[in-house]
């Protein structure tokens, strides 16, 4: 089964179909700019663009920056505020002619990671993190989700943590891989004192150069690169679709 899978992120929304059985996708990605200012009716027409790129009449699954509670959104992370309260489900669905079905955009990292990649078999607790334009948090117990953690806003000194640990943070403010890592460890650590994981996942952007700050983590749990990449987003969502329709 194929279903189109939506990555809805601070820079830009990305889509492509997804073969549900393998975790795979089956056509080359198109990324669009996510639009400045990011409103409702700007992300739901770039979202109809995806759809249209492909031709699609099926299922969609959209995974998007904000805590998401049956369809809706009740946060707004790295997106425009106007998305709080928001019917995203309703609005996308409108927007594509579609049935869509919305879920958070780490939780749907998360989920394609546990099924197709580094979490794949593993029991226990295993938190995957994606690192980009903010922190996003998935939360496994035996492989079973507990949606919407939203551990990029977690407190550390005074500040949310994806202020000081995210990509765009360290770009931002110039440090090198090293540097920058030592406010990553901390957040890591941070997480293990109140999770005990056995495995972090860590995915986005990011994750590309693993290799450059690995190296300086010293959390007790072990530590993976996410294997899907920037795909995982996609995959994820469109499995979130795939369970909507056999609910």
């Amino acid at each position: 089964m194929h279903i189109l899978g939506i990555d809805v992120g601070g820079t830009g929304i990305k889509g492509a179909p997804v073969d549900i059985e393998t975790g795979t996708l089956v056509a080359e990605r198109y990324r669009l700019p996510t639009p400045e200012p990011s409103k409702p009716g700007a992300v739901a027409g770039v979202v109809a663009e995806i759809a249209r790129h492909f031709d699609w009449q099926g299922p969609i699954g959209v995974g998007f920056p904000a805590v998401v509670l049956h369809g809706v959104t009740l946060s707004a992370a790295n997106i425009h505020k106007k998305w709080i309260g928001a019917d995203a489900a309703a609005l996308f669905t409108e927007a594509t002619g579609c049935p869509v079905t919305v879920i958070n955009d780490a939780d749907a990292a998360g989920v394609a990671e546990m099924a197709f990649g580094a979490g794949r078999g593993r029991k226990g607790v295993v938190m995957m993190i994606t690192i980009g334009t903010g922190l996003g948090s998935a939360l496994f117990i035996d492989g079973r989700l507990v949606p919407n953690t939203e551990m990029g806003h977690l407190e550390i000194r005074g500040k949310d943590a994806e202020a000081r640990a995210s990509d765009a943070a360290r770009k931002a403010r110039g440090f090198s891989w090293k540097r920058w890592a030592g406010f990553f460890d901390e957040y890591l650590n941070r997480l293990e004192l109140l999770f005990s994981p056995d495995l972090f996942i860590l995915g986005g952007g990011a994750s590309k150069r693993f290799d450059r700050f690995a190296p300086y983590l010293t959390v007790r749990a072990e530590v993976v690169p996410a294997q899907l990449l920037n795909d995982a987003g996609m995959i994820g969502a469109a499995m979130a679709a795939q369970q909507a329709i056999s609910r």
